[in-house]
């Protein structure tokens, strides 16, 4: 079904019922959603023709006074700023656009519920971002997000649940498996041996071995077995570099893993 919002408007008086969109589709990632206008920094006009030499200055009066009445008011400054450092640090964590919007939602409804006050920008950008990861089960660490968005991993765990109380959001618990596609990609492993460590992470599960331990730990044991198992063997060096995690931590869930699986596996 198509959304008939503001955005559309009737392109004929005689055929009032037909709709058209126009103009680009509404983002929360912008602080006025995408709905304003710009003035081109170009001295063009529509066609692409050079603006007249006695014109340019009228435009740049006009782009000046623009931008000035785009972003008026203390709170439309705050939210154009941390919008951007979402846009920030989303390009450095290569997350994709829906995440993007989501982390914006979040943040938008953080202040209109007047949470911001008191807190660092950064600081609720940055757990918006957690938030969104887990939304959308692209999940990233604390660590990872902390490294990017110069908060501490104190702060951010603390302004993160902090918003999921306030805001009332219900996250799904982060499962091994959502780790395992950027793990293996990032470790060149065959997508054999990724459905492998996916087959071993749900054998656990059953038996309950991930209860109570992290789930990157996990996820890069069962892809370090995996690429013992398939012949693709990484050091658990370099699969811990991947993870964040260290090796004593792949040690001691590997051994779990293998034990109580029977897997039969030699370090």
């Amino acid at each position: 079904m198509v959304d008939m919002g503001p955005e559309w408007r009737a392109f004929d008086y005689e055929q009032r019922d037909k709709r058209t969109r126009v103009g680009a589709p509404v983002t929360y990632t912008i602080h006025d959603k995408g709905l304003s206008t710009m003035i081109d920094w170009r001295n063009k006009d529509i066609y692409g023709r050079d603006i007249p030499a006695r014109n340019r200055a009228q435009w740049y009066r006009l782009r000046k006074w623009q931008r000035k009445i785009r972003i008026s008011g203390a709170t439309e400054r705050n939210l154009a700023f941390a919008l951007s450092e979402i846009d920030r640090d989303s390009s450095r964590l290569g997350l994709p656009r829906s995440v993007r919007e989501s982390a914006s939602v979040v943040y938008r409804d953080a202040v209109d519920s007047k949470l911001i006050r008191g807190r660092s920008i950064e600081g609720v950008v940055a757990a918006s971002l957690y938030v969104a990861c887990r939304q959308c089960r692209i999940p990233r660490t604390l660590d990872e997000i902390a490294d990017v968005s110069r908060v501490s991993k104190k702060e951010l765990g603390r302004t993160y649940r902090f918003l999921t109380r306030e805001l009332d959001i219900k996250l799904p618990p982060t499962s091994p498996v959502d780790y395992v596609p950027r793990f293996a990609s990032e470790l060149n492993l065959s997508g054999e041996a990724q459905s492998k460590a996916i087959e071993i992470i749900n054998m656990a599960v059953d038996k309950g071995l991930t209860s109570g331990r992290g789930p990157t730990g996990v996820a890069a044991a069962a892809l370090y077995i995996s690429s013992v198992l398939l012949g693709e063997r990484r050091t658990q060096r370099d699969v811990a570099e991947i993870a964040g995690v260290t090796e004593v931590t792949i040690r001691n869930r590997y051994k779990e893993l293998t034990e109580q699986l029977d897997m039969g596996v030699m370090l």
